[in-house]
């Protein structure tokens, strides 16, 4: 049986990965998982210069999932490449670097500073927010991601991978801005905007108000955006929203995703992304599949 994926030219041994935020660079799970048996880890997202983050309590837990606020804490670059690139590359599995910044030139200096490292993809979270342009994200606005897209691209040694918002009134527009821009592949969904309130404490449950929601509760939204996207472009998806089981995955691999990240459920169960790779595997053999990309987009 075949599980390999390709996305822009690079083949993973199988398509299920971490989702950026919830693995750190997989140092943290090492201990848990065994890197090897998943088809990419995705970092935490990366910026030109260390991120302090958002002030605390910045994650509530909430029925079917979770809020956070973290606000892309992280080390910057230069303790990145020093220190998560090496640990990484001794794995048999594909590397793929999250990046974020606060204005073009912050993803640019990110993007080249990665130009000669042993990396494979970039995944360009357009998430954050634009400082030059009133603070609305990058990706809510779809001549602004047509415009990072276009940039990241020229400055890119790697593929690029445009994580796009679902905080938008329509994705597939959002996606369409991107594969103008020269995108190689899309990621979605990232977190849905959402709001938590201590009613005896009469006070918001996260510092920052509002954080991204996440886990099984996002799910159906997620299926829905990755097949609006799929029927609107021709680029392959990376889908994430929510994905507790194989059974999710394979959801999303039928609604048009190439390959599928594994974010949340990390959070409760360290192996979640494994098993969920053996069991697509158990289901290709139970029910005769010999290649995985014949399930890509099966219901469209």
């Amino acid at each position: 049986m075949n599980t390999k994926v390709t996305l822009a030219g690079i083949t993973l041994k199988n398509p299920i990965m971490t989702a950026s935020g919830t693995f750190g660079s997989g140092q943290e799970y090492g201990e848990f998982v065994d890197l090897n048996r998943l088809g990419a880890v995705v970092t935490k997202g990366v910026a030109s210069v260390p991120w302090e983050g958002n002030p605390t309590p910045r994650i509530a837990e909430t029925y079917g999932g979770m809020l956070n606020a973290v606000g892309l804490q992280n080390p910057g670059i230069d303790v990145f490449v020093q220190r998560d690139i090496p640990f990484l590359s001794q794995y048999d599995t594909k590397i793929i670097v999250n990046v974020c910044g606060k204005s073009t030139e912050d993803y640019c200096q990110v993007v080249e500073r990665l130009a000669d490292q042993p990396v494979d993809l970039l995944e360009i979270n357009i998430s954050c927010p634009n400082v030059k342009e009133g603070g609305i994200a990058f990706g809510q606005d779809p001549k602004a991601v047509e415009a990072i897209t276009r940039a990241v691209k020229k400055c890119a040694k790697q593929p690029i991978i445009m994580k796009l918002s679902p905080n938008v009134t329509d994705i597939a527009t959002m996606a369409k801005a991107a594969e103008a821009g020269g995108a190689d592949v899309l990621s979605l969904i990232n977190t849905i905007t959402g709001m938590k309130i201590d009613i005896h404490r009469r006070t918001f449950a996260l510092a920052n108000r509002t954080g991204g929601l996440s886990g099984p509760a996002i799910h159906p939204v997620a299926v829905r955006m990755v097949y609006e996207v799929a029927q609107a472009v021709s680029l392959p998806i990376i889908g994430m929203g929510g994905v507790q089981c194989w059974e999710d995955a394979i959801e999303l691999m039928l609604a048009g995703a190439t390959a599928v990240s594994v974010g949340t459920a990390n959070f409760h169960n360290p192996m979640a992304a494994a098993e969920i790779a053996e069991g697509i595997w158990n289901f290709m053999e139970n029910e005769g599949i010999e290649d995985i990309n014949e399930l890509v987009g099966a219901v469209l």
